[in-house]
């Protein structure tokens, strides 16, 4: 039985990085799929090509999700992970359903916080790290939309005076490298979620002493993402490339160049950020360095309540799943 339970919540982790990837393909592919500088085709395979070799970079963000969210490995269980991806999956199908760009980060620490609570309580959450990783992932939203502004303010200077013409030309073309440095970025951070929770079972289960992410895992989940990656998210992509502010080439690169730093400092500090709220943050950044009311605003307050609810939304369902399991237990 406890083989078959590890079985599961290796399934369910690479199902989370799977569905995981064609969520968070519209931040990653968005800003160069509106601006034509690259067809969604290419724009995607890109994408997944890239998330590959960016979640094999490092397991330092791995290393954090799986030992900054409970106090010790051995306080949970295999139920309370399969719970806690079911709900972090629930909740992104349903946004992606809506075309509502949502936290996939966000999800997976509500799942694991709420399925904690439901199990064991309070006593094996570490209340420290889970401060940390939901700073991390606040305060990047909010350096990102900073550093927008300032990145937008400098390119403005820099080329104010060349024709919009040949300025669109020029910046499409490189375009295509900052779609390749965001993608990269995005896998160094976010596959590396599901390597942690997948590890942290290991580890809990005794199959590991200590917490080193195996070859395996590595190569599992950053196949699952771009994979997912490869399928895409077009629903949301709508959104990430009109919706918030009409992006052209220029403002394009620099939203990605952006977003692409933001999310590799995260990385190398070994902190989970959400590529969503970056890559939002970025485009109202380089929108309001243009003027601020060209950045649609009402747009932008749906996604912040989004994603304000999601780790509630998330805990409260994996919190249901882990007790209706226990009821079918018994």
């Amino acid at each position: 039985m406890p083989d078959i339970l590890i079985f599961l919540v290796v399934i369910f982790s690479l199902a989370f990085d799977y569905i995981n990837g064609f969520h968070d393909t519209a931040n990653v592919i968005a800003t160069s799929v509106s601006t034509r500088a690259l067809t969604p085709r290419v724009a995607v395979w890109l994408a997944a090509s890239l998330n590959f070799l960016g979640a094999m970079y490092s397991t330092g963000v791995a290393k954090t999700i799986g030992g900054d969210i409970v106090k010790s490995a051995q306080m949970i269980n295999e139920y309370v992970i399969i719970a806690a991806m079911i709900g972090a999956i629930f909740w992104n199908l349903l946004t992606w359903w809506l075309a509502i760009p949502s936290s996939s980060s966000h999800a997976l620490v509500g799942g694991v916080v709420g399925s904690v609570l439901m199990s064991t309580g309070m006593d094996a959450l570490k209340m420290d790290g889970i401060v940390r990783i939901v700073l991390a992932l606040i305060l990047s939203a909010i350096i990102a939309i900073i550093s927008g502004v300032i990145i937008m303010t400098i390119i403005y200077w820099l080329v104010g005076r060349v024709a919009p013409a040949k300025l669109n030309n020029k910046f499409r073309r490189l375009q295509i490298l900052t779609a390749a440095m965001m993608s990269f970025a995005h896998g160094s951070n976010d596959a590396q979620k599901a390597m942690g929770i997948i590890t942290l079972t290991l580890v809990s289960a005794g199959y590991l002493q200590s917490f080193e992410v195996p070859v395996w895992v590595k190569i599992a989940a950053a196949t699952a993402m771009g994979m997912g990656t490869a399928a895409g998210g077009w629903r949301i992509i709508r959104t990430m490339g009109g919706k918030i502010f009409k992006l052209e080439p220029v403002s394009g690169f620099a939203a990605d160049l952006n977003s692409s730093l933001v999310i590799f400092c995260a990385t190398l500090f070994h902190l989970p950020v959400s590529t969503t709220h970056v890559v939002s943050g970025s485009i109202m950044g380089v929108g309001t360095a243009k003027r601020i009311n060209a950045v649609r605003w009402g747009v932008a307050q749906q996604m912040l309540m989004a994603w304000v609810l999601t780790i509630p939304s998330t805990a409260i369902v994996s919190a249901l799943v882990y007790k209706i399991m226990q009821l079918v237990i018994r």
